[in-house]
């Protein structure tokens, strides 16, 4: 028996064909418009005759059987194709010019960026055969576009005219088409003569070579063949990398002879090509033309939720910004948003948990243990929110405000005296969290860049500096027990005065951003902050506080009087570190921008003096001029004209 079709808001004439295994057929010259916040629902097949056009601003769901359909015709009644088809069935843009904004995690918020959806179940691949018009905008990331191209046989050269630039095969032209390899851990040419969907799945992460590229001032239309439902139904995740070999310091080589170390990025582990860096690394897109919620792949919800629990999983990255190609090919990207899951439930940028059609993503795990499939279609969702603990799954389903568990996320976001933001960080505890230092079980923390204004450092047991670490470990997201470390302090540190002038305080509990004003948790527990001289604060969602010192204290509890940060060094700890440059194979020093001058000393393993610069520029990275046929390890002493000292290691 059919279901019947729900609609509101429809501007056009539709009538059933059941015959043609079409439950709703849109005539030659009429318009079906489906309006922002509608729910047009199919319980068959849909079609669209010669001018017939579907305007869709809403969500439109159609749910048929293995017999039913999805087609654009001809006025003879035959199949639109690639070539002539188009034009019929439009996913519109809503917000156009707010593409650049996310959608913030709260059911209370009012969504500033909109766009049609089309939710299709049920219809084999073969029977998918209409033409879907989606319109796409984007950040600009640089030289190269990641993107997903949810569709199916279609020829990649069709981007060219739909995007504004001729594609080429070239590889380093920054014109061509590369799609990511998880098992073999390499970005591959992807021919301009190869099928969409066909040579790779619909779940494939693509790179479009940026030249002359523009896909954030002019609305782009990407059109094809939406991609089945069931052809993203059960994705293994196990191999990625396993059986590549990266060589010391990431120096081996892929299959083009580009070195690993010039373009693999992993911002989840601590220390660079030791450990399992770079491997179990997924890079997927979203292969369909809903938005995807990720914020319960880590969650064994039962039969009613969605079918995914990645058990292994450490964390998601998101968001790609700023990449660059060097002069000899090598590719990198200068900032990302980062979810990690190993406390249970989604933690860190937990607003980009929703994947917007044609966005992309990529999936780290703690180990090569098989996990269980990833199920993308069970994971499409029409809401701009994620869906919450206690909610069934369904691709309508509300967000509630049910809690099953006790993450709590105290995000500090650093605002310019214009109230923009330049930067930001996170404290996260929960009850089986990690304080200080712990390579294995410290799972939730993501280390911060050099570049970073903002951030945390990582813990003594006793709160304050730890000292053995705060050099390596300088953090975007930060962890400790919510138990043994109740009461005591973190440092938040600024870097630039100038530049930062205030905090805002943005709460969450289970992901779920608190109301405003709220202090006191679920536990009846809440975060503090303090600036030096100053008494503890209780730190409220949507507060905003004068950044008037270089350093807080952040706090998960009241602090009493008998916990104080006594291991606070004589300094701030700086931000120079000693990092791996591919473009000249070797090590450089990266100062803290704000040192003047610098005194570097190298010593081998054996105590040997073998670099010693004095009074050294700090305005550019000064290059360690190490012999790379000699395999030894090496201390760097640094020391700033201020007297801050800054000591590293190099293996080689």
């Amino acid at each position: 028996m059919r279901k019947s079709l729900f609609a509101i808001g429809l501007l056009a004439v539709v009538s059933s064909v059941q015959a043609q295994n079409v439950l709703v057929h849109v005539d030659d010259a009429a318009t079906t418009y489906v309006s922002k916040g509608t729910l047009l629902y199919s319980g068959g097949g849909l079609q669209m005759k010669a001018t017939g056009k579907v305007e869709n601003h809403g969500n439109i769901m159609v749910s048929g059987a293995a017999s039913d359909s999805f087609k654009t015709i001809d006025a003879s009644n035959v199949d639109k194709t690639e070539a002539t088809g188009g034009g019929n069935f439009v996913n519109m843009l809503n917000e156009p010019t707010a593409y650049n904004q996310v959608n913030t995690n709260s059911s209370s918020a009012t969504p500033v960026y909109t766009y049609g959806q089309l939710f299709i179940s049920g219809i084999p691949q073969a029977n998918l055969t209409g033409i879907v018009d989606q319109e796409f905008r984007a950040v600009n990331h640089g030289t190269y576009q990641q993107i997903g191209l949810p569709f199916y046989d279609k020829t990649a050269s069709t981007l060219s005219a739909e995007l504004g630039k001729t594609f080429t095969n070239t590889r380093y032209s920054k014109n061509e088409i590369l799609t990511w390899n998880n098992s073999t851990v390499v970005s591959e040419n992807f021919s301009t003569s190869s099928k969409l969907g066909v040579a790779k799945p619909g779940t494939a992460y693509y790179m479009l070579g940026g030249t002359g590229l523009d896909v954030s001032n002019t609305t782009r239309v990407v059109k094809g063949r939406p991609v089945a439902d069931d052809a993203a139904t059960a994705i293994p995740l196990q191999g990625a990398g396993a059986s590549v070999n990266f060589g010391t310091n990431g120096n081996s080589t892929n299959q083009y002879n580009e070195k690993y170390n010039t373009y693999l990025q992993d911002g989840f582990e601590t220390t660079p090509w030791q450990g399992s860096y770079g491997k179990n690394w997924y890079q997927f897109s979203n292969p369909f033309l809903t938005n995807l919620d990720l914020s319960r792949i880590a969650v064994n919800e039962g039969p009613n939720g969605d079918g995914v629990n990645l058990t292994t999983i450490q964390g998601v990255r998101l968001e790609v910004s700023g990449v660059t190609t060097t002069q000899t090919g090598g590719t990198g990207s200068a900032s990302y948003k980062f979810i990690t899951f190993t406390s249970g439930v989604p933690t860190g940028d937990v607003d980009y948990m929703m994947v917007r059609p044609m966005g992309t993503f990529a999936i780290k795990l703690l180990n090569n243990t098989a996990s269980d499939s990833f199920n993308f279609a069970n994971l499409r969702r029409f809401n701009y929110y994620s869906r919450a603990a206690g909610t069934d799954y369904s691709v309508v389903a509300n967000k509630n405000a049910a809690k099953i568990g006790t993450v709590k996320q105290l995000g500090v976001v650093a605002l310019d005296a214009n109230g923009k933001e330049v930067g930001r960080t996170y404290y996260v505890v929960y009850p089986n969290g990690t304080t200080g230092h712990s390579s294995t079980d410290a799972k939730t923390q993501v280390k911060a860049t050099s570049a970073d204004l903002v951030g945390t450092f990582e813990e003594a047991l006793t709160g304050g500096y730890d000292n053995n670490y705060t050099g390596q470990y300088w953090l975007y997201i930060n962890e400790a027990n919510e138990n043994n470390f109740k009461g005591k302090n973190i440092k938040l540190v600024n870097y630039d005065m100038n530049k930062v002038k205030s905090y805002k305080f943005e709460i969450r509990e289970n992901a779920e951003l608190v109301s405003d004003g709220t202090h006191a948790l679920s536990s009846g527990t809440g975060f503090y902050f303090k600036a030096p001289n100053g008494i503890a604060q209780q730190a409220k969602q949507g507060d905003v506080v004068p950044a008037s010192a270089a350093e807080f204290d952040l706090y998960y509890g009241e602090p009493s009087s008998v916990v104080l940060a006594v291991s606070k060094p004589d300094v701030t700890p700086s931000r120079t570190m000693v990092v791996y440059n591919p473009q000249i194979t070797n090590y450089v020093v990266r100062f803290d921008p704000n040192w003047k001058k610098a005194d570097i000393e190298v010593y081998d393993m054996s105590g040997k003096l073998v670099i010693s610069k004095k009074a050294v520029s700090t305005s550019t990275d000064f290059v360690i001029e190490l012999d790379g046929k000699i395999k030894n390890s090496y201390v760097v002493k640094i020391v700033s004209d201020k007297g801050e000292t800054v000591n590293t290691k190099i293996l080689k």
